[in-house]
């Protein structure tokens, strides 16, 4: 099983529960190569030193939140140059109208992001990234469904063009019904600069929660808790019987935002305070966390050379090709 995640801002309340908490979860039944897409990022971030400190602090953030490397393998994208070498040969069975169609692009350069061929390019990257590691199964969200599908038939264009090499992955959904708005009730994403940091703590964050958009009801009306962004956040972390307590109260009338946003403050703390502590203490040990990517890379690599053996054997570029000894094994 693999997926990786961008380097391209801090994690947020909405990459926990969207994908990384399932991500956590997978791991304790599957073999699972985790990656943080440092090239990827490279399609928004021109900073050499923010991509290195934005990589290492999603590092930080997987280990804090309980990632286990003795199980799980956790890399950076950038270790394994074979992934890039694997781009090219995919790029030349991609059709064109293929990456015409993909949402994701569209979208992207509707948000304002520059129309870059990095970006129009990605879902082939992403294509590399999975079938290299002969992966089965591929977590991601609905948003991602068509780039696994892209993967699926690159790799079926390959087979039939060059011989059976690569495994055609299966998408899997992360089916999640949690809502996870940002501040101003969209969609929580560091695009919209609406984020609630994993990680945030003190004033800051109280300054966010306490700020979160609301609808000018007066206290003493009902509101609908199905269109309040407190209320949307507080049930992801509050349990069952609390959630209709506060949906109760809603309902009824007499109760201002401010304590909702009061109660989604405490819960934060309550559920992300014990990692916050984690992740100092991992902060204050680089050693080990390097430690942990350089293993991660060599076992991510020890599986993609052969695989690209195969490919460069399949395509006739294996001839004369001498693997540099320092990414192999």
């Amino acid at each position: 099983m693999l997926s990786g995640i961008q380097p391209s801002g801090r994690l947020h309340l909405g990459n926990y529960f969207g994908a990384l908490r399932q991500h956590l979860e997978l791991q304790r039944e599957n073999e699972a190569f985790y990656f943080i897409a440092s090239y990827h990022a490279l399609t928004t971030i021109h900073d050499a030193i923010e991509l290195r400190d934005l990589t290492n602090a999603v590092a930080l953030d997987y280990l804090a939140l309980g990632l286990d490397p003795e199980k799980t393998t956790l890399f950076r994208q950038a270790d394994v140059p074979q992934v890039t070498e694997l781009c090219w040969i995919l790029s030349c069975v991609t059709p064109m109208g293929m990456l015409e169609r993909a949402v994701s692009y569209k979208d992207k350069v509707a948000q304002g992001l520059s129309p870059n061929h990095g970006l129009f390019a990605y879902p082939v990257l992403q294509a590399a990234d999975i079938l290299i590691y002969l992966s089965e199964l591929v977590p991601v969200g609905q948003d991602q469904k068509q780039h696994i599908e892209m993967t699926r038939d690159i790799a079926v264009k390959f087979n039939n063009e060059f011989g059976k090499t690569f495994v055609v992955p299966e998408a899997r959904i992360l089916e999640s019904t949690a809502v996870v708005p940002g501040v101003d009730g969209r969609k929580m994403s560091k695009s919209y600069d609406n984020q609630i940091g994993i990680f945030e703590e003190g004033k800051p964050l109280k300054k966010k929660v306490m700020g979160i958009v609301t609808d000018p009801t007066p206290v003493e009306e009902p509101k609908d808790p199905e269109t309040s962004t407190p209320f949307l956040l507080l049930r992801l972390m509050a349990d069952s019987a609390e959630t209709a307590e506060w949906e109760t109260r809603y309902r009824a009338g007499g109760m201002g935002y401010g304590e909702a946003k009061k109660r989604l403050l405490e819960l934060i703390d309550e559920n992300f305070g014990p990692y916050r502590e984690r992740r100092k203490e991992l902060a204050d040990n680089p050693a080990y966390v390097e430690e942990v990517l350089v293993e991660g890379g060599r076992r991510a690599r020890a599986v993609a050379e052969p695989v690209m053996e195969r490919v460069r054997e399949a395509t006739g570029l294996q001839i004369g090709y001498a693997p540099d000894k320092r990414f192999t094994g």
